[in-house]
């Protein structure tokens, strides 16, 4: 895989997220979502705290995103693979323990996407670049990437 390529993929990864996420960053835009997700499967009504942590989660999202879209280096693109990953987990674990709403299968489809090729594409990328495949855990490629 090119440098370029990748980066374009990182760049479009972030772009979502903005896209998804952003109406989860303030009180007022979540309550639109809020309600616009309960149309399509019913959702309970938030407490303070919940909107609150839906909140920060929305804005640290984009936050995250607006980096990647700035800066859509592979490194960061490995990092963002793994953290698809527990989010993808913790989707899962909604829908399948939790019988939680069914639209989060859009969500965890987007996640299981980019997890796959970005993690892929950064595998291809060290391949690439090294003419060798990567070797070692996650933790020891995150801890020497650059």
């Amino acid at each position: 895989m090119q440098e370029r390529n990748y980066r374009r993929l990182v760049r479009s990864s972030a772009a979502y997220d903005l896209l998804a996420t952003a109406g989860f960053a303030t009180p007022w835009t979540f309550h639109v979502v809020h309600k616009l997700l309960s149309q399509i499967s019913p959702l309970p009504p938030f407490e303070p705290a919940h909107v609150l942590l839906a909140n920060l989660l929305g804005s640290i999202v984009i936050v995250w995103a607006a980096l990647r879209l700035v800066r859509p280096e592979p490194l960061l693109g490995l990092f963002d693979a793994v953290s698809r990953g527990l989010f993808l987990t913790w989707q899962l674990y909604y829908l399948l323990v939790m019988n939680g709403a069914s639209f989060v299968w859009f969500f965890a489809a987007f996640e299981l996407a980019f997890l796959v090729s970005q993690a892929g594409g950064y595998w291809l990328l060290v391949k690439a670049r090294t003419g060798v495949a990567p070797q070692g855990t996650v933790t020891e490629r995150l801890a020497s990437a650059s």
